[in-house]
C-alpha cells in the first residue's frame, strides 16, 4: 500500500518510523517532512496548512491512505478533503478537530455534559474580560481561543500578569484572530498526565500515559515551551486513576461529541490534572501529542498501521493494540535560545553512534539536510532522543547516554527528564 503522512516534525517521525514496520506499506510518503524523515520516506514539498494541494497531491499518486500528523490541517479540514477524493485517511474531520482548535468550543462542549474541568469564563470584549481578572481569584489562566502554536496559555501568578496577557491576545493581537475570543480560567493544581487514545468514535483504547516537560530549564524553571521531554508511562496515572478517567472523562467525551453529531476518530489526546477533587481536563488535543509520541510509539508492539486501519473502519474493537511493559524516555535536543530567539543551520554530528545503543531512536523535529546531505537545525525543537528499557531508570539512564554522542553548535537540553517521577516513594 502506498501511505502519506502529513507532517514535518519529531511526532510524524516516529510515525513514520513505526509505520516502517508494518508488512503491507511498500511506499512511505511524508508531506513536507524533515532532513531525518527523507532517509526513512519520500518527503514532498508541500506545507501542511495547503490542505488542497496535499488532497489533490494525494489523489494524483493514488494514496491509499493517509495519517494526519498535525492540529493545523486537521481543523483546516484536510479529512474533509481526502473523504471527498475517496482516499481513507487517520484523523478526525474538522467539525470534531474543533474540540482542539476551539477551547471555547471545547469549554463548553465539557460543561454541557458535565465533564469535570477547570471553571471559567469565556470572553469576547476587551473590557469585560479586564473587569473580571480585576475580581477573578489567582492564580488564573488565560487562553486564546484558536491554535498559537502552543503558546496561547499563559499562567498568570497575579492580576498584573493576567492584564498583559490579556491584552496581548485581544487587544495587541499576537496570536492574530485566535486570541480574538479568551477563557479565562481557574487555576488547578496536581500531577499532570497526558493520555493518548486511539478511538473510533464508539470505542476507545487509551495508548500508555506519558509525563510531559514544558519549562525549558532544569528544575522545571524558565519558559514554556512545546516541550523539553517525556518519560512513559507516568507513575501517577494508576489503574484507579485510569478507571475513574475512562468513567467520568474518555466515554463521556465521545458520547457528547456523537450526540453534537461530530464523532471523533483519530488519536484523541487528553491533557489532565489530578487534582485533590478527582482527574480534570486541562486540555484536549485531536492528534498524537508531540514530544508524547516519540515516548509513547516505541512502546507499541502491535502494527501501527493496522490500528489506524481500524480506527478508521470504525472496527476499534477488533484491533490488536499491545505496548511493551516497559518504559521509555524522550531527551528533547534544542537550538539554543529556545523557545525565544534562536540560530538555525548548526551541523548535527553523532547521530549514527547514538542509535547504534540499545534500544535508542532519534527522532528528527526541526532539521533539514545541507547541499552536502549532511543533517543541519532547522527549528527550536530539533531532535527527539528516546530509549526504551526494562524499567524507567534504565529508559532514563540510556537515553542520556545516547545525547552524549550528539553535538551541535548552541545545544540546548534539559538535564532533568523523568527525575521527579524516580523520586515519588
Amino acid at each position: 500500500m502506498k501511505v502519506l503522512v502529513v507532517g514535518g516534525g519529531g511526532r510524524e517521525h516516529a510515525i513514520i518510523r513505526k509505520l516502517l514496520e508494518s508488512p503491507v506499506i511498500d511506499r512511505l510518503c511524508c508531506a513536507p517532512g524533515n532532513g531525518g524523515i527523507a532517509r526513512d520516506a519520500e518527503c514532498v514539498p508541500i506545507a501542511t496548512t495547503d490542505v488542497t494541494a496535499i488532497a489533490d497531491w494525494a489523489k494524483q499518486n493514488t494514496m491509499d491512505y493517509v495519517v494526519v500528523g498535525p492540529d493545523d490541517p486537521l481543523c483546516l479540514g484536510l479529512c474533509d478533503l481526502l473523504a471527498e477524493r475517496g482516499i481513507p485517511s487517520f484523523g478526525p474531520r474538522q467539525n470534531a478537530a474543533r474540540i482542539e482548535g476551539s477551547k471555547i468550543y471545547a469549554k463548553k462542549l465539557m460543561r454541557k455534559y458535565g465533564i469535570p474541568t477547570a471553571s471559567c469564563e469565556i470572553f469576547s470584549d476587551l473590557a469585560l474580560a479586564l473587569r473580571y481578572i480585576r475580581i477573578a481569584p489567582c492564580p488564573m489562566v488565560v487562553k486564546a481561543d484558536g491554535l498559537a502554536l502552543g503558546k496561547g496559555v499563559v499562567i498568570c501568578q497575579n492580576r498584573d500578569e493576567a492584564e498583559e496577557a490579556v491584552r496581548d491576545m485581544m487587544e495587541r493581537g499576537r496570536f492574530g484572530t485566535a486570541g480574538s475570543r479568551i477563557v479565562v480560567e481557574e487555576f488547578l493544581q496536581g500531577p499532570e498526565v497526558s493520555v493518548l487514545a486511539f478511538t473510533d468514535g464508539t470505542d476507545i483504547r487509551p495508548m500508555v500515559s506519558s509525563m510531559d516537560h514544558k519549562r525549558a530549564l532544569d528544575g522545571d524553571n524558565g519558559l514554556n515551551t512545546g516541550g523539553m521531554g517525556v518519560i512513559a508511562p507516568n507513575p501517577y496515572y494508576t489503574s484507579e486513576v485510569a478507571e475513574i478517567c475512562m468513567r467520568t472523562i474518555f466515554l463521556p467525551t465521545l458520547a457528547a461529541l456523537r450526540t453534537e453529531g461530530n464523532p471523533f476518530s483519530g488519536c484523541l489526546y487528553f491533557g489532565l490534572m489530578l487534582t485533590d477533587n478527582g482527574p480534570k481536563v486541562i486540555e484536549y488535543n485531536c492528534r498524537f501529542g508531540d514530544p508524547e509520541a516519540q515516548a509513547v510509539l516505541p512502546l507499541l508492539e502491535s502494527d501501527l498501521f493496522s490500528i489506524m486501519q481500524h480506527v478508521t473502519a470504525g472496527t476499534l474493537k477488533d484491533a490488536d493494540v499491545r505496548f511493551f511493559p516497559g518504559a521509555s524516555c524522550c531527551v528533547v535536543l534544542a537550538s539554543g535560545g529556545y523557545p525565544t530567539a534562536y540560530r538555525t543551520g548548526m551541523v548535527i554530528s553523532g547521530l549514527a553512534q547514538a542509535e547504534a545503543l540499545p534500544g535508542v531512536s532519534v527522532f528528527h523535529a526541526g532539521t533539514r539536510l545541507n547541499r552536502e546531505g549532511e543533517p543541519i537545525t532547522a527549528g527550536g525543537r530539533v531532535l527527539g532522543v528516546t530509549a526504551v528499557g526494562d524499567i524507567l531508570p534504565h529508559a532514563i539512564t540510556q537515553a542520556y547516554k545516547a545525547t552524549e554522542n550528539i553535538t551541535f553548535e548552541g545545544i540546548q537540553m534539559r538535564h532533568d527528564i523523568g527525575i521527579k517521577a524516580l523520586q515519588l516513594p
